[in-house]
């Protein structure tokens, strides 16, 4: 999808400025547009990986939105010095070869500055892109739901130890033992299995009671941890923790869910 958005703005911006000079006297020869799109677009592409990186680090989500957007924020000032120092390095070399001439900025500060505003829009648009393309990979994996969904349920019943993922028309079963955590994400839950997110329509709270007696713990107002899969947590200086998965996922928890986990699963098998 990035690829495809880079190629189109690629395309389009070379051929608007190339018709440009064709209608002009005197104007930027072609290969000048090539140059200058070629290279800013390249190091787009190669920088797009490292986008997907750092939001893998630095998820906007609803539990760590504050920090994951003054993450992002500093990062798009990264991202666009990375960008900026590839094009004009990239500049530097491709001018005399096809332009018989030198590339250089009369006032460094005021193109940085420049590329950074343009630079912003295009890391937005990037990071929409990945949630987009998140979003619609979410549907196409499946929706989940339990089993005795919709019939009543005696309290002395035991939950089913599997639940259901509809996809495609096809109906398949998943351990309740494999998820790994669950997030919250509006109407729905997400529920992390896997390297997989199924998705899931339920409340948080309905969610953490239907699995407390499978061992799973509520740590935060938007997360929920399969106890059995904790590594370890980490307490700041707030009082906030973030837990790390035996899988390496990283899951926040709140000073008022901290010390019930604790309770719950034996504070000597975390360490603070």
């Amino acid at each position: 999808m990035i690829v495809g958005m880079l190629l189109i703005g690629f395309v389009s911006n070379v051929a608007t400025e190339v018709i440009d000079y064709g209608r002009s006297d005197g104007g930027p020869p072609p290969a000048l547009a090539w140059i200058l799109q070629g290279t800013s677009h390249a190091a787009f592409l190669v920088l797009f990986p490292l986008v997907i990186w750092f939001d893998h680090r630095f998820p906007l989500r609803i539990a760590t939105w504050k920090r994951s957007l003054l993450a992002h924020l500093g990062f798009s000032v990264v991202f666009s010095l990375l960008h900026v120092l590839m094009m004009y390095l990239s500049r530097k070399v491709l001018y005399p070869i096809f332009l018989d001439s030198t590339y250089f900025w009369s006032d460094p500060v005021r193109e940085i500055v420049y590329e950074y505003l343009k630079d912003f829009r295009t890391y937005l648009l990037i990071l929409s892109l990945i949630y987009l393309y998140r979003f619609v990979l979410l549907r196409l994996q499946g929706e989940a739901g339990f089993l005795d969904a919709g019939e009543s349920e005696k309290e002395s019943q035991p939950p089913a130890d599997r639940f259901l993922v509809k996809k495609f028309g096809k109906e398949f079963l998943v351990r309740i033992d494999d998820i790994e955590w669950i997030e919250s994400a509006g109407n729905y839950v997400n529920l992390h299995v896997e390297k997989k997110v199924y998705p899931l329509r339920s409340t948080m709270t309905q969610i953490a009671d239907r699995l407390a007696p499978q061992g799973f713990i509520r740590v935060h107002r938007q997360a929920i941890v399969n106890a059995d899969r904790i590594a370890e947590m980490s307490v700041s200086d707030s009082g906030d923790g973030e837990l790390r998965l035996n899988t390496d996922a990283r899951v926040p928890v709140s000073r008022r869910y901290r010390q019930h986990l604790r309770d719950s699963i034996g504070a000597d098998q975390l360490s603070a």
